[in-house]
């Protein structure tokens, strides 16, 4: 659940008047806000599965002991994961980016759309790439200790 807080960081602060495009709450920032939302809960769900798929295999096949076998079944895990996640986050962000500069008819609207979701995809790339391996391993090492005993 802390992916969509991290992701409507980036979208919020694209939003912003000082900073970003300085463009109001309105109804089509909202159904932005509420896609960015889908996505990025989405993305941290996969990046999860394939690393608790890598630690499965490690402690079926009997090679968790300690914690240097978690970090090497986190960057297993992550490091599958980089490429489909930074082509999905790219392929989203230059998708919209036609729309971000358009002028044309309804492009207010669009463009209002298209804002969270280019900002949230952005910080939510850096979630899902950095902080959640981070934090499966705290959360694994603990998991770890209760394995060996020790806790």
């Amino acid at each position: 659940m802390l992916s969509v807080p991290f992701a409507l960081t980036g979208a919020i602060f694209l939003l912003s008047p000082d900073i970003g495009l300085g463009y109001n709450m309105s109804i089509a920032v909202w159904v932005g806000l509420i896609a960015l939302a889908g996505v990025s809960a989405e993305t941290v769900a996969i990046m999860l599965s394939y690393l608790d798929e890598a630690w499965k295999r490690r402690v079926e096949a009997g090679r968790m002991k300690d914690k240097s076998d978690l970090r090497e079944a986190i960057m297993e895990g992550s490091v599958l994961r980089v490429r489909p996640m930074l082509m999905t986050a790219l392929a989203n962000i230059f998708g919209l980016m036609p729309v971000m500069v358009s002028t044309g008819t309804g492009a207010d609207v669009m463009k209002r759309i298209a804002a969270p979701m280019v900002g949230g995809l952005a910080s939510a790339v850096l979630l899902t790439l950095v902080l959640v391996p981070v934090l499966y391993s705290i959360w694994k090492e603990r998991e770890l200790k209760r394995m060996s005993g020790k806790g």
